[in-house]
């Protein structure tokens, strides 16, 4: 299980009221939303390894070279090379990662890249057991594959109502070839743009007319080649929106397509479920930041 870390604590600091405090007064709302959603997949999807993954650069130059409006909206005002982070959320992170390590659970990073390349490289590298990768991250649906099977458990709408996507239902779900459901995706999600990234996408496209294209012609490349070639399946209108987009077209698979060679470091040699869980260490994070009954079912659940 291959966990989008930061998806978790930010989805967890929306869902639970600041008014859940440690004994300082310091909020703790993301610190048990986290735990207990870390509990709630351990028991309920009992994964043989389990891998915390972090963005060691949220917003990687790389990106910003190919698309400068990448991630403009959520750069912070007093720090422009920081997240606009909410102020009660930034001190919980720590506490967070204090947790992950004291419950033995692997955490991974690679210098200058996000945390999606860091999971797109452990699965891209997986040849020994089935992947799940959680996270409320569309952009990560590019990464499901057959075999060795990579499926994403998608908690947009909540852990509650997650959603299990491997190459067949992602295609069911956009209309997409299941044989090449992931790349599918991506190239579908290029055409579209996503505006929570900052990438406009074609004008006048959306989604349903850019999966039909992609899966009509095989492939972004294709498309782009029988547009400028006039080819007759594409009206008028289409190829002049291809046209005027080329410089975008360009640059956005760079951004939207996540590194699969990344330089992962993980924190520990291995990412086998914690055999002992430094109970005394959790127990002590439990007191001084008043986690009460999360740190228990973590603790239930890193112990069944």
């Amino acid at each position: 299980m291959l966990v989008d870390s930061a998806g978790l604590w930010f989805r967890s600091f929306y869902a639970l009221p600041d008014s859940l405090t440690a004994p300082d007064g310091t909020p703790v709302n993301s610190v048990r939303g986290f735990c207990d959603m870390l509990a709630k997949l351990i028991t309920d999807r009992r994964p043989s390894r389990l891998v915390a993954c972090l963005d060691n650069d949220w917003r990687p130059q790389f990106r910003v070279d190919a698309l400068p409006s990448y991630k403009t909206h959520r750069v912070a005002v007093e720090d422009p090379e920081a997240e606009e982070v909410p102020d009660t959320l930034s001190p919980q992170i720590p506490v967070i990662l204090e947790v992950l390590d004291a419950a033995g659970i692997t955490t991974a990073e690679a210098e200058g890249f996000e945390a999606d390349d860091v999971i797109g490289a452990l699965a891209d590298r997986e040849r020994t057991d089935p992947v799940e990768v959680v996270t409320g991250d569309r952009d990560l649906f590019q990464l499901v594959r057959a075999e060795p099977q990579v499926r994403v458990i998608y908690i947009g709408a909540g852990l509650a109502k997650a959603q299990d996507f491997g190459t067949r239902e992602l295609a069911e779900k956009y209309a997409l070839s299941e044989e090449r459901a992931g790349a599918d995706y991506a190239e579908m999600a290029v055409l579209r743009g996503d505006p929570s990234d900052g990438l406009p996408g074609v004008a006048g496209i959306g989604e349903k007319t850019a999966a039909k294209l992609i899966t009509q012609f095989g492939s972004l490349d294709d498309l782009l080649r029988a547009a400028a070639e006039g080819d007759a399946r594409l009206t008028s209108r289409i190829r002049t929106k291809l046209s005027e987009s080329a410089e975008y077209l360009a640059a956005a698979p760079a951004v939207v397509n996540v590194v699969r060679n990344a330089p992962v470091v993980m924190d520990r040699e291995s990412d086998t479920m914690p055999a002992e869980p430094d109970l005394d260490r959790l127990r002590a994070l439990q007191s001084t930041w008043g986690l009460g009954a999360s740190i228990d079912r973590l603790i239930a659940a890193l112990e069944q």
